[in-house]
C-alpha cells in the first residue's frame, strides 16, 4: 500500500528496511552492471587497492535507497534522488535503509525525504535526499 499525501506529515519516518548484504549479491550486481572490478567482487583484489575488502558499488547503494522510497511511496513515485557517500558499504553485514519526511509541497503533491543507508553499528554511510510524488 502506498503512502497518501493527505496522511503524511513532516517528521514521519519511512519504515526501516534491514537487510543482510551478501557478498554474492554485490558480485552479481557488479557483474550485471559491467562493474566487475576487484573492489566489488574480490576481497583480496580490493585489499590490493587499499580497501578493507570488497565494497558495494555506489550505484547499488542508490538503488537500495530508491527501492526504500518506492516501497513506501509507490511504484513510479520517485522524482529525484541524490546522495553523498561518507563511508564504505561493506558486504557480508547487515545494513539499514531509513528515511524521514522533511517537507511537503501541496501544489505538486510531493514530499522531500532525507534518506540514508547505515551500518549495523548505526554509522550513516550514504546520506541523501529524495523527492517523491504521492497520490
Amino acid at each position: 500500500m502506498s503512502a497518501r499525501f493527505a496522511d503524511v506529515a513532516e517528521g514521519d519516518d519511512l519504515p526501516t528496511q534491514e537487510l543482510f548484504l551478501a557478498k554474492e549479491q554485490v558480485r552479481a550486481y557488479a557483474r550485471a552492471t559491467a562493474m566487475d572490478f576487484p573492489r566489488f567482487t574480490d576481497d583480496e583484489g580490493a585489499r590490493r587497492e587499499g580497501l578493507p575488502g570488497m565494497i558495494a558499488p555506489g550505484n547499488m547503494s542508490l538503488g537500495l535507497l530508491a527501492n526504500l522510497v518506492e516501497a513506501w511511496a509507490g511504484p513510479g513515485s520517485l522524482r529525484r534522488l541524490g546522495a553523498t557517500f561518507r563511508g564504505l558499504v561493506l558486504p557480508g553485514r547487515t545494513i539499514r535503509l531509513r528515511g524521514t519526511v522533511t517537507e511537503k509541497d501541496a501544489v505538486r503533491r510531493t514530499v522531500e525525504i532525507d534518506v540514508w543507508l547505515e551500518s549495523d553499528e548505526g554509522e550513516r554511510l550514504v546520506l541523501g535526499t529524495a523527492t517523491a510524488r504521492l497520490g
